[in-house]
């Protein structure tokens, strides 16, 4: 697919992977009026239906690379290669995504930055690969960027986050030994030799650090907004709870924030999962929003 040109900036997308899983166990609640009303601007036959109970979430995986004075930024690196998950559909992965990072035009030595939205398995996995036995920095240059707040909860090893807690050991860990990565508070521009143009925003709730990542460069703004929303019912079902939210009702009322800030504005949204082209626009729709694919393929 095309760069997207904002201003200054270009941003390419890389996938990874695609990811159906049932939609009610992520989104328990969701109703057949709901779907109906996705499917007036949602099609994707292969994923839903108007029965909730038969339809799929189907999580695109992917980065942004964010060109900007020179920069070159990814933001989340997805789940990575050849790790230890205890969910079956992401253990042992075997992508092609460095193909894909080379097919966007961009060697590993070529990122400059990561930046990821927060510490989940499936937004830092490809911060290392697996050289000789040994977890190392896939992106040598790189400085990495770690909110602080996930980073200590992940660091404390909390129960029940067993998943997480494996990708802090395999993908976050060997980058803050080799020296590679910065701590930073979620609330505060992350690296200011960027300037003005790249600086995070907290949205805390899915995970306890988690946060959106904006960017403007004499264009129109960006928001890559990591999990705040994993699919587009939640545009309409925003109330509900997300499965793997630390914190449901706090990350309710970011998602409906988010979404009420982005509405009808000339911000253009990259999300971390949405399918198609991923990106586009948010629109309100009555008492809830919808969404608007750009296209460029």
């Amino acid at each position: 697919m095309k760069p997207i040109e904002l201003g200054r900036m270009r941003v390419h997308k890389v996938h990874e992977m695609d990811s159906p899983v049932p939609l009610l166990s992520q989104l328990p609640g969701t109703t057949a009026d709901d779907m109906k009303r996705l499917l007036s601007w949602y099609d994707q036959p292969d994923e839903i239906t108007t029965d909730p109970e038969t339809s799929f979430m189907t999580f695109s995986v992917h980065s942004w690379v964010i060109e900007l004075d020179g920069l070159r930024i990814l933001v989340d690196s997805c789940c990575g290669n050849h790790k230890d998950r205890f969910l079956p559909e992401v253990n042992q992965l075997n992508t092609d995504y460095l193909g894909n990072l080379h097919r966007a035009g961009f060697a590993p030595e070529d990122i400059d930055m990561v930046m990821c939205t927060h510490l989940h398995f499936d937004h830092v996995g490809w911060n290392t690969r697996l050289d000789n036995g040994k977890w190392v920095p896939t992106f040598p240059k790189a400085r990495y960027v770690f909110g602080k707040r996930d980073f200590e909860y992940f660091k404390s090893n909390p129960e029940g986050e067993e998943l997480h807690n494996a990708a802090f050991l395999d993908s976050i860990v060997p980058v803050m030994e080799a020296g590679q990565g910065d701590l930073v508070d979620e609330d505060t521009i992350a690296h200011r030799e960027i300037g003005n143009g790249v600086w995070l925003e907290p949205a805390f709730g899915h995970s306890p650090g988690c946060c959106i990542i904006n960017a403007q460069a004499d264009g129109p703004p960006g928001a890559f907004w990591g999990d705040v929303i994993h699919h587009p019912v939640q545009l309409i079902r925003h109330d509900l709870p997300f499965a793997f939210d630390a914190d449901g009702a706090t990350a309710c009322k970011v998602r409906k924030a988010t979404m009420e800030r982005l509405a009808d504005t000339d911000t253009m949204c990259f999300p971390a999962h949405f399918r198609r082209t991923s990106a586009g626009y948010v629109k309100r729709d009555g008492d809830a929003f919808r969404y608007e694919w750009i296209d460029y393929s």
